[in-house]
Formats: structure tokens, C-alpha cells, sequence
């Protein structure tokens, strides 16, 4: 099936070329169809989907004012709340769980005329980077369903490649949103914090949690953004980087990188300097001990938020998520308070770096999507944990709550995804989108053909 953009699609119904319950059948037949062998889903909505179609197919006749979303294929990751319908947040624990209420984000695509396909699958709880999930089954990598999709939005990333959803929200702790994209070769945003709600999410950590589109492509995330913000991102979008000052980190995000990656990586910054960006090395704080800190607060929150469950219903996790829950509660509040004023010097020290550059630019993962069931990989010499490896370039932007974004930047000898990480002050996603126009243009056409032909099943 052809992959539509967001801008194709709404071309598409202004000419009465088609009309939405034809794109939605459309749609829900490509899910049925790759599901089987991706698992993105764990709940379709079909007749949701066709019910919302029909009443905006009237309302397009009727010549009412349309939303920014009409008639857009949408889906959720099963930890949103969505109201009357199943939410499970990859959990056995909430196999019954239908909520009362919309998460806003459900609301407001609903509000923008947007269409539900369904709830994606993911990493228990969203508390792991492989989506490997214990009880509906692994997500696997459309590019190569022997690899994982990244998680914990793992579905969600897999439904937007394999072209079963134009738009997939998901949820972002640690790396959740980007690592997937990265994974999977599409665009992911993690927003600053609380630039969108996280209200009815099944929450990790309050002060770390992110609620973010995924989308195939810049100008679809674009517009996503336009509509959950009333801002203009798409508009502002299309000049170029001449002048811009992308910030390169001098240490810490260029260590235990996989060689290939990094090479791709430099000529990625390459590329964006001959489009006229200007590249400053730039120092950063200390951080080595970013991810104890992130861990300390991020499971200290969770055993609060998950109090009742790990009390009660221990034995129901997954065996990986379970073992996270036993140790939540082991620490102190004095280390809690103590990693929260921590995350302020970092919040501090990253402004002051910002005051030199525009963007900051890193790889997204420190390697290619690793083989489903692996949780260690060996970095000189030396095994290290799966998690806190792929973690390691993305978990200080959540305790900052800057926002960044992931994008392609490449393919491996292995033949996977590449992403490249760029990230800015708080409230400038305006200069995240403009730096992934600029780049996508004119670095991605052969790209994103490579990946369609490899990913959607036709």
C-alpha cells in the first residue's frame, strides 16, 4: 500500500479523490495483514475507526470546518488511556482495563479529526528498551524481525514504518519515544516537559515522563505539533540552517559508540555544515553518573505510582519488569532529594552550554537495534546492560526536560536504521524542525525509499 503523507491524505479528500471510510478500510486491511508478523497492535479498532470515518465523511459533505487531523490514521500506545476501550499497559495485571476517561492527547487528535486504529504494543508498564513483552508477544523490527524496535514504544514505531498508522503517539521516560524511532528509522519527538499532558498515562516518573508523536517523515510531525499546540512548527519550518550554531559534544556522547555508527554520525554534521549550519565542540558538565541519578528518581516515583500493584500483584510482571519493581522501593528520600538537586545543575550547566549554540546534535543510540532476547552487549571488551547502554544518549535530556528529537541519519553494513539526536532549550521545537527539514531534504530521499521498500508489506 502507498504510504500518504498527512498533507497527501488531506489533498486527497478536498478533490473527492477519496474519502475517509475508504482510507480507513484501507488502513485496518494493511494492519491485518502485517500484524501477524510485526505485532504492533494489541488492539485494532475497527469498528471505532469506521464509526469516526463515517461521521467525518458527513461532515466533509456537509462543507463543516475541518480539523488539522481529518481523517488521519492514528494510534496509541496501550499505556494512553482511551476511553471505553482496552488499555493493557503490556501488562497481565491490567488485561481488563478499560478506562473511563481520554488521556488529552486522545482527546485532542479526536477534536482534530483525527481517526483511532488502535492501542500498540510495547515493553511492560514501559519499562524496558526492547518491547520484548512477555505477555502479547515481542514487537519485532520491520526491517529485521530477528531485532527489536526499540522501546518502550516499540509498537508504536513499528506501526508507523510498516505504514499501519500515519501518526503514533508514545511515551518517553528514558529513550522511549527516540530510541524506537532510531530503531526503526522514522521521526520521533520528545517534547519539552509538559508541553504535553501526561494526564491519564500510566505513569513512570513524574518528572521524567513525556508524551510524543512518531511520524514517517518531518512534515508529518510537523503538523502533529501545529495541531496538539496551536503553533506554526510546519510554517516556520521551511528556512534553512545558514547561521544556525549546532553544538557537538567533546566527550561523553562520543564514547562506547559503535565505530560505524559515529562515522555516519560525522558525516551526518558534515552535511548539515555544507547546508550552511555552523558546528561548535562545545564542553558539557560531568556525566558519567547521569543514569544512576535518572534511575534513582525514575524508580522512586514508580514505587510510589505502582505502590499497590508491587504490593499485591508482584508475581504478575514479567520477570524483567518484576525484578525492577522488587528493587523500587530500596531507596532512601534523602537519595531521591539529593538526585533532584542534582538534575538542577544539570539543568543549569546544560543553559549555560545552550548559550553558545542553537542545537545540539548526537547519535541517538550508541549502536544499531540488537537481536530480540539479548539484554547485554559487549562494549570493549566488556558486557554491559542492554538498558542502560542504549540509554546513555538520550536519559539526561528527560531530567532536564529539554526537548529532542530523533531522525534517520543512515544505514548500517548490517542493513538497520542509524538516528541522529538533536536538542535544544526548552520551548524551541521550532529549531529542532527546522534542523530536521533542512537535513531530511537533503540527506533522506534515498533513504526513505530504501526503507518503504524494505518495511511496508504490499
Amino acid at each position: 500500500m502507498e504510504r500518504w503523507t498527512i498533507q497527501r491524505l488531506q489533498e486527497g479528500y478536498r478533490s473527492k479523490e477519496f474519502s475517509p471510510v475508504e482510507v480507513t478500510k484501507q488502513y485496518l486491511e494493511q494492519i491485518y495483514a502485517s500484524n501477524p508478523r510485526y505485532n504492533a497492535f494489541i488492539t485494532i479498532t475497527e469498528e471505532l475507526a469506521l464509526n469516526q470515518a463515517k461521521v467525518l465523511e458527513r461532515k466533509m459533505i456537509a462543507g463543516y470546518d475541518l480539523g488539522k487531523m481529518f481523517g488521519i490514521p492514528i494510534s496509541f500506545k496501550d499505556i494512553i488511556s482511551t476511553k471505553g476501550i482496552l488499555t493493557t499497559n503490556g501488562s497481565y495485571i491490567d488485561r481488563d482495563n478499560i478506562p473511563g476517561e481520554n488521556a488529552p492527547v486522545v482527546q485532542q487528535m479526536a477534536a482534530s479529526d483525527g481517526i483511532t486504529l488502535g492501542k500498540n504494543n510495547l515493553h511492560e508498564f514501559a519499562f524496558g528498551l526492547t518491547s520484548n513483552n512477555p505477555h502479547y508477544g515481542a514487537v519485532r523490527n520491520p526491517w529485521n524481525t530477528n531485532k527489536t524496535p526499540g522501546g518502550s514504544s516499540g509498537g508504536s514505531a513499528a506501526a508507523v514504518v510498516a505504514n499501519t498508522s500515519v501518526v503514533s503517539f508514545g511515551t518517553d521516560t528514558g529513550a522511549s519515544i527516540r530510541v524506537p524511532a532510531s530503531s526503526c528509522g522514522i521521526v520521533g519527538l520528545k517534547p519539552t516537559r509538559g508541553l504535553i499532558s501526561t494526564k491519564d498515562v500510566t505513569g513512570i516518573s513524574w518528572t521524567l515522563d513525556h508524551v510524543g508523536p512518531l511520524t514517517a517523515n518531518m512534515t508529518d510531525l510537523a503538523i502533529v505539533m501545529d495541531s496538539l499546540t496551536n503553533k506554526t512548527y510546519l510554517e516556520q519550518s521551511q528556512s534553512d540552517v545558514k547561521g544556525l550554531k549546532v553544538g557537538i559534544p567533546s566527550s561523553y556522547f562520543n564514547e562506547k559508540v559503535d565505530s560505524e555508527s559515529y562515522e555516519i554520525f560525522e558525516q551526518s554534521i558534515k552535511a548539515l555544515e555544507n547546508l550552511g549550519a555552523i558546528i561548535v565542540k562545545v564542553d558539557l558538565p560531568e556525566l558519567k553518573e547521569n543514569q544512576d541519578v535518572g534511575f534513582i528518581i525514575a524508580l522512586s516515583e514508580t514505587s510510589f505510582l505502582h505502590q499497590q500493584n508491587i504490593k499485591n500483584k508482584i508475581d504478575q510482571y514479567g520477570s524483567d519488569v518484576k525484578a525492577i519493581m522488587a528493587s523500587a522501593t530500596g531507596f532512601t528520600a534523602t537519595d531521591y532529594l539529593n538526585s533532584l538537586n542534582v538534575i538542577k545543575g544539570y539543568t543549569k550547566q546544560f543553559e549555560e552550554v545552550f548559550k553558545d549554540i542553537d542545537v545540539m546534535a548526537t547519535l541517538t543510540m550508541p549502536n544499531t537495534p540488537q537481536d530480540i532476547g539479548v539484554d547485554e552487549i559487549m562494549v570493549n571488551g566488556i558486557n554491559e546492560d542492554l538498558f542502560n547502554y542504549m540509554t546513555r544518549n538520550t536519559f539526561i535530556f528527560n531530567m532536564i526536560g529539554f526537548p529532542a528529537l530523533s531522525i534517520p541519519c543512515g544505514i548500517a553494513e548490517n542493513g538497520l536504521p542509524v538516528g541522529l539526536q538533536l536538542a535544544a532549550l526548552p520551548h524551541r521545537e521550532d529549531l529542532l524542525m527546522k534542523t530536521g527539514f533542512a537535513f531530511e531534504k537533503d540527506q533522506l530521499e534515498d533513504f526513505y525509499q530504501i526503507r518503504d521498500s524494505k518495511c511496508v508489506i504490499n
